[in-house]
């Protein structure tokens, strides 16, 4: 038997992961020297007030869970006689990887016959959403895992998101995006533009003036490089910015229809962190990232 595994990185909530039967794994995030436990230390993400706390002044930091903590996740599963596929978030943003392939090579000893299987998809939030979710139709599907890991060899790469940060200091504060320029983000009103390169990596491309500007240029994105856009997901996630959604959202279905499969999405707390309040991102299947 094959048991499916995602984390809370990917923006999976327990609905999500009950309706497809993922186990879902939560990545902490610490507030004033206080961890929490996404789903494990609350039942609901509270995004307003989670924001809210950002808006005041709080900056959350990261940490990579432990290879005991892997070990307690895996090894139940291995000593049932059953095998593993995990959909992750990008292993070239964190340590964390490192910590589970460690708690593997325990585990491989220890049941010969069992077997991980990792898509890595090489994103964060709800580009990996969009992968889980393509992931969970093909499992509910009947597809097999050498059909899937086929699938996302080529596929992983199309599923595109572009976003734009309201304020740069998140970022500033935990380091994982490149290419922004140290004057960034100290001028009234520029936001910008980041999108996840096929290294897995935050990459800014550039910055516009004004959530307009900035709106639009998403949207630019969406037209000019979007490949079989209703054949799939449109993910629109945001850090407690439900006006500049909806307008996004009314504007995607203008020019793809009404019947748009589209999602909104709240950016879990512990991907948020980086981001800050006030971001929206847009994910959808793209000719490449």
């Amino acid at each position: 038997m094959l048991r499916l595994y995602t984390d809370t990185d990917c923006d999976v909530t327990p609905e999500i992961a009950k309706e497809y039967g993922y186990s879902l794994i939560s990545m902490p995030y610490s507030i004033d020297g206080q961890t929490t436990y996404p789903y494990v230390d609350f039942d609901k993400f509270d995004a307003h007030a989670f924001y809210d706390r950002l808006r005041n002044g709080a900056l959350p930091n990261t940490s990579a869970i432990s290879r005991e903590k892997y070990i307690e996740e895996f090894e139940p599963v291995f000593a049932a006689g059953d095998d593993i596929l995990y959909v992750h978030f990008s292993r070239a943003m964190t340590a964390t990887f490192d910590a589970m392939d460690s708690a593997l090579g325990e585990l491989y000893e220890k049941y010969p016959g069992r077997k991980l299987y990792e898509i890595d998809t090489k994103g964060i939030t709800i580009v990996s959403l969009n992968i889980v979710l393509e992931v969970g139709d093909m499992v509910k599907a009947g597809k097999s895992v050498a059909e899937i890991l086929e699938w996302a060899k080529t596929e992983v790469d199309k599923f595109a998101i572009y976003f734009f940060a309201d304020d740069l200091k998140f970022f500033k504060h935990s380091g994982r995006v490149t290419g922004l320029k140290a004057t960034m983000g100290t001028l009234l009103g520029v936001r910008p533009i980041i999108y996840m390169n096929d290294e897995g990596r935050m990459v800014s491309i550039g910055s516009e003036r004004g959530r307009a500007k900035a709106i639009d240029r998403l949207l630019k994105y969406v037209d000019d490089l979007g490949e079989d856009v209703k054949a799939h997901r449109v993910i629109v996630g945001n850090t407690d910015a439900p006006d500049i959604v909806e307008e996004v959202v009314s504007r995607l279905k203008e020019k793809y229809g009404e019947d748009l499969n589209i999602m909104k999405v709240d950016v879990n707390p512990t991907t948020g962190g980086h981001c800050g309040p006030n971001g929206v991102g847009v994910c959808f299947h793209a000719k490449h990232r």
